[in-house]
């Protein structure tokens, strides 16, 4: 499902972000560099009009679901994610040359807030976890 990601500046500092975190945001691909929009909805975080939770299904994406939004359909410009197993043991999953993780970002008053866009996990990950980014041709 995508419970962190890594991102590496061009200068080579790199970010690790957990979308625990009440912080949390994920750089997205601008054409003039990188643009932090805040992940998600917590449960305890007071943020009326936002979807519980930091992620979008792509078959509720595909259906409509999220038009009521009107979502700015966006790349995260991050190297990795992460995903952790039954076991709760976390595993880095490089993002392939070529490709980006699909994300949406709502609005509401006047805020922002991003949701990765997931799908079934490949059958050669499925005993990481049943959900992953959906990752898209860039």
């Amino acid at each position: 499902m995508c419970g962190g990601a890594k991102y590496i500046e061009p200068s080579g500092k790199e970010w690790k972000v957990y979308f625990p975190s009440p912080k949390a945001a994920l750089p997205v691909v601008r054409p003039d560099g990188v643009e932090w929009v805040k992940w998600g909805k917590r449960r305890e975080e007071q943020a009326p009009g936002f979807v519980l939770g930091g992620w979008a299904r792509i078959d509720s994406v595909e259906a409509g679901k999220w038009d009521k939004y009107q979502p700015d359909r966006v790349h995260l410009a991050i190297q990795a994610f992460m995903e952790k197993d039954a076991a709760r043991t976390s595993h880095w999953i490089a993002v392939p040359p070529g490709k980006a993780v699909d994300a949406l970002i709502i609005s509401c008053n006047y805020e922002r807030r991003l949701y990765v866009v997931t799908e079934a996990t490949p059958p050669e990950y499925s005993w990481v976890h049943d959900r992953w980014p959906r990752l898209v041709e860039i």
